[in-house]
């Protein structure tokens, strides 16, 4: 047994034919079994109109979820704050914290989590307001301690809670915030590999301890596809990919017929969409427990979060087993 923590991302996918209500559920289920399994903490992703990802709302879904499970910590993985308030988000995780205690995290990123038109339309967001992450995290953090930004306003539930914080990136940028602020730092790698090491070697080399922080803390993020047999491993990452080309060329509109799909796929263009699941423990669980040792060195991890890759919810489940059976126990 290896003494590297797990934890799960779940991004509410959405499968064809399925309501969203059907979705969230099995999001419960998962939620359970990764618990009874002895995975740390699952985490959900703020997206907005994607209409095969139903967790718009993390807070929500993570109030829903809570109730259904026992011990195992849950979290946004994460809200993008520029799209909020940060004392809107205080009161929603102070209100979780309270609910559920010490089982509440709170990842933060500075992307939309969507495309432009809905950016700018929908939630009304500026442009600029990226570039206010940081003072916004800073600001967060406050409304979730005992000294208020603002004289006279606390944010209720909220104030004193400290609901731990992590900062999210895949860019030196997450990694130098993360690092001046004393916060873990959750590198994105399971789908955007490109600065992986360097950026964990940045936040570790120029890390100012802090209060509730002493030590950095890494969270790498990787893709595993988990089977019985080798061969049935190679057969669902192949349809991974063909699944995750379908969706990006189906963004812009076009619909391809199995032939089309399958020329695209072995395109450069498939090559770069499927490149960015560069980070992919595939095979039988020995193979991939050897994989994710490898890799937590790789990446200087402290603790690996887990995205499942798998045509279907049944094959993600069984997958997430055998690695529990490689890893955890």
């Amino acid at each position: 047994m290896t003494t590297t923590p797990l934890s799960l991302l779940d991004f509410c996918t959405v499968y064809p034919g399925e309501t969203p209500a059907e979705s969230m559920e099995r999001s419960v289920a998962l939620a359970q079994k990764a618990e009874s399994l002895g995975f740390s903490r699952v985490w959900y992703t703020e997206h907005h109109n994607m209409t095969t990802i139903v967790s718009s709302a993390p807070a929500v879904l993570i109030s829903h979820i809570g109730a259904r499970t026992n011990t195992i910590r849950l979290g946004a993985g994460g809200v993008m704050l520029p799209n909020h308030s940060p004392y809107v988000i205080a009161e929603q995780f102070g209100t979780l914290a309270e609910l559920y205690p010490g089982r509440i995290d709170l990842g933060l990123g500075r992307a939309p989590g969507t495309d432009q038109q809905t950016l700018g339309r929908a939630l009304r967001r500026d442009p600029s307001s990226a570039e206010r992450f940081p003072a916004d995290v800073a600001e967060l953090q406050a409304w979730l301690s005992e000294s208020s930004p603002i004289p006279g306003v606390t944010a209720f539930p909220g104030a004193g809670t400290n609901v731990p914080l992590y900062i999210l990136g895949s860019s030196l940028f997450g990694a130098s915030l993360a690092a001046k602020l004393g916060l873990p730092y959750s590198f994105a790698s399971h789908f955007a590999p490109q600065h992986l090491e360097e950026a964990t070697s940045y936040y570790r080399d120029n890390y100012v301890p802090s209060e509730a922080h002493p030590e950095p803390y890494v969270l790498a993020a990787v893709n595993v596809t988990a089977a019985e047999t080798t061969e049935d491993a190679e057969r669902q990452t192949a349809l991974v990919h063909r699944n995750r080309v379908r969706a990006f060329i189906g963004r812009r509109g076009h619909v391809l017929d199995d032939a089309q799909l399958d020329a695209v796929v072995s395109s450069p263009q498939g090559r770069e969409i499927t490149g960015m699941l560069r980070y992919t423990a595939s095979g039988t669980g020995e193979q991939v427990a050897r994989y994710l040792t490898w890799f937590t060195e790789h990446s200087s991890a402290d603790e690996l979060m887990i995205s499942l890759q798998a045509p279907s919810h049944d094959e993600a489940v069984a997958g997430m087993g055998i690695l529990a059976d490689n890893w955890l126990k």
